[in-house]
């Protein structure tokens, strides 16, 4: 077992890691920006080292400056959390070349399912169902034109280096192509620099259903149940729940078996998310494979009762998985609490915390790094607690979560607890019909 791990994030998830190492005796290291000088990572760590600016690509993102706070700490592996470099194949091979365990996947895991044109060639030779698309990359626009018509309208186009629903365009018609075929191009080249597109069939009504695998070196790997992550904005998740209200026994029987293929596929080693878009018939489609924690990994924990964290540092350290597929006998809802203004457009939020009171009780989970009088910086994504439910059922994790989301007090900025607390009263949420478009007509 390691002696030492480098926690290569911040916020709650830095944090979240530090708890888990502190309660399997291994010692920690914080790395910090300027910005991050008095959050909580940074007290509660063992050792702390500031590793540059508030910019990310000269802190969190900067792969020389955190190797170098793992040697001068001795600190024998790197927790990359989620986001920033967790799923960065060039990290994880620096970190093998420095003797330093990377606490995630291989670089030719990432490699695999990082680009997700090789992704899905992967699946189908695997036998996992994929969204009708494309094979590879699209040559050019003639060939996009080809391609839908082989498809069949509405077709989606989508960056091949994406995320965040940014270079993804929807194509109702062929007159509207060559304008979305232009943008998306476009957009991609400047969020990625990477213009390569990709043609998929659009998928109607879809719901967002994740699975959570784990794997280790040893060729096991198993599934522990799915997430409904389908409340979203902008492609940005804002809830989710396990298990999903729209699974059904048999659809999670075939939803497992696929994401254990998926793993298998790439001899995957540790904990990992894989992603499906599942239609109103229940047709279930491959969508991309995380290789990494997820923010939603806390609701998984809780319907199983075990931490994925320590699972994620075992299997790193070389151990056995010790789960197993799993039903979920229990109901758990997330909430992603952003330091944004609702009724604003959920216009980022940043400033100093004035007063902070956090729900509690049986069943009440809060991951979170802030506190009374931490402030805030503009510098990161906006989402700055976690507040998690656990019932018997859906409907008493709903009335859980309408009193803690009102016993929740955070002043001096805004936050989306307001728009959380309506969404819990939406009749058509709370009946469990929605989609990924349910924002859409959402009325805040």
């Amino acid at each position: 077992m390691f002696k030492k791990i480098l926690i290569a994030n911040r916020g709650e998830i830095a944090l979240r890691v530090i708890r888990t190492c502190k309660e399997m005796g291994i010692k920690t290291v914080a790395v910090y920006s300027t910005a991050d000088k008095d959050s909580l990572p940074v007290r509660f760590a063992d050792e702390a080292v500031c590793i540059g600016p508030a910019v990310s690509a000269k802190s969190y993102l900067s792969i020389p400056n955190i190797i170098a706070a793992a040697e001068i700490t001795n600190a024998d592996a790197i927790h990359p959390g989620y986001g920033f470099l967790s799923e960065n194949e060039k990290f994880s091979s620096i970190c093998q070349e420095h003797g330093i365990k990377f606490i995630g996947a291989l670089p030719e895991q990432i490699a695999a399912m990082g680009d997700k044109a090789t992704a899905k060639a992967t699946m189908i030779k695997a036998g996992v169902p994929c969204i009708p698309g494309s094979k590879g990359l699209l040559k050019d626009l003639e060939d996009a034109k080809k391609q839908a018509k082989k498809i069949v309208y509405p077709v989606m186009m989508k960056a091949t280096a994406g995320g965040g629903g940014k270079g993804m365009r929807v194509v109702w018609k062929e007159e509207d192509l060559e304008d979305a075929w232009n943008s998306a191009r476009q957009e991609s080249a400047a969020a990625f620099g990477n213009d390569g597109l990709y043609m998929e069939k659009f998928i109607e009504e879809p719901r967002h259903i994740e699975i959570q695998i784990a794997g280790d070196r040893y060729g096991n790997a198993c599934h522990l149940s799915e997430r409904d992550c389908s409340i979203q904005r902008r492609h940005q998740k804002l809830v989710e729940e396990t298990p999903s209200p729209f699974m059904t026994k048999k659809l999670r029987e075939e939803m497992g078996e696929a994401a254990i293929k998926a793993a298998k596929a790439v001899k995957y080693e540790g904990v990992g998310t894989v992603e499906f878009l599942v239609d109103k018939h229940r047709n279930f489609y491959f969508m991309e494979m995380n290789t990494r924690i997820q923010v939603e990994h806390t609701i998984t924990e809780e319907v199983i009762d075990y931490d994925l964290i320590k699972e994620q540092i075992k299997l790193a350290a070389g151990e056995k998985i010790s789960g197993k597929n799993y039903t979920p006998h229990l109901h758990a809802i997330q909430c992603r609490i952003n330091a944004e203004d609702p009724y604003n457009d959920f216009r980022p939020s940043p400033g100093k915390i004035t007063s902070y009171h956090s729900p509690g009780g049986h069943g009440v989970r809060i991951d979170t790094h802030v506190y009374a009088g931490y402030t805030i910086p503009p510098n990161y994504d906006s989402m700055i607690s976690k507040l998690i439910v656990v019932a018997q059922t859906r409907e008493e994790a709903i009335l859980k979560m309408k009193r803690a989301l009102g016993e929740y007090i955070i002043e001096g900025i805004k936050t989306t607890i307001p728009f959380h607390q309506k969404l819990m009263e939406d009749e058509q949420f709370n009946k469990g019909n929605f989609t990924t478009k349910f924002m859409e007509t959402f009325e805040f």
